[in-house]
């Protein structure tokens, strides 16, 4: 049985006096996994994202990441964690406007110490492999939607992580858009990438991942694999 590379054991979250926003979830991600968590606004999806990413911590229950407990980690080792463990693709891109393509890509590695000769080499085979590297010099504010989706992605994998969060990754995006960067995560996951995409649109999660949870009220109701998936790819 190989390790998981995500374990949600009994994690609950709460904010202020409200409801609980994650209520006893727990959660195992094996490497190669495409797992899509499905649930409309305030389901506590986002949460569990959250927690995943230490962007957060819960109030009770354990966190942990490619070995990594994570809701143990105080500030300056989630921010190391999160360079070396995790990418993050955010619905509205979140690049630097006044960096350009391949500085906005190379950051992540510059800031994990990486030498910029290695870290543009880096850049320069990602933003390749994606298909924009003909915009590597361009400011993103002249690219489409789908193209700074790619150049988010590119920026995700710069330090080779293990787990690929992406988060409404084509919720900006137009229908055509939406289904490039549906393709790009299905190609990066047959090649072995781990992905949990967190969305509420149901084609996106059957078009590029193999597994769904859905979260309602805090809570995981459903874990289905899909049926084209046989058992044993995700042991």
């Amino acid at each position: 049985m190989t390790t998981p590379v995500i374990e949600l054991r009994e994690v609950s979250r709460r904010y202020n006096d409200g409801p609980p926003a994650l209520h006893e979830a727990s959660l195992t991600v094996r490497p190669g996994e495409a797992v899509a968590v499905l649930g409309p606004s305030g389901s506590g999806k986002s949460t569990l994202l959250n927690l995943v990413a230490g962007l957060d911590r819960p109030d009770a229950g354990s966190v942990t990441v490619e070995g990594v407990r994570v809701d143990r980690l105080g500030e300056a080792g989630a921010a190391r964690y999160r360079r070396s463990k995790i990418g993050m693709v955010f619905q509205f891109f979140n690049l630097l406007d006044d960096l350009t393509v391949t500085d906005n890509v190379v950051l992540p590695a510059r800031l994990a110490g990486m030498a910029r000769g290695e870290a543009d080499r880096r850049a320069a085979q990602l933003l390749e492999t994606l298909g924009i590297d003909r915009h590597a010099r361009a400011y993103p504010g002249r690219l489409s939607g789908g193209e700074r989706q790619r150049v988010a992605v590119a920026r995700a994998l710069m330090n080779r992580p293990p787990l690929l969060l992406a988060d409404e990754p084509t919720g900006a995006l137009d229908t055509a858009a939406g289904q490039d960067v549906s393709k790009l995560l299905t190609d990066l996951n047959s090649e072995g990438q781990t992905i949990v995409v967190v969305t509420h649109d149901l084609a996106l999660a059957r078009s590029c991942t193999n597994r769904t949870v859905r979260i309602a009220d805090g809570r995981i109701t459903e874990d289905l694999m899909s049926p084209a998936v046989a058992p044993e790819a995700v042991r």
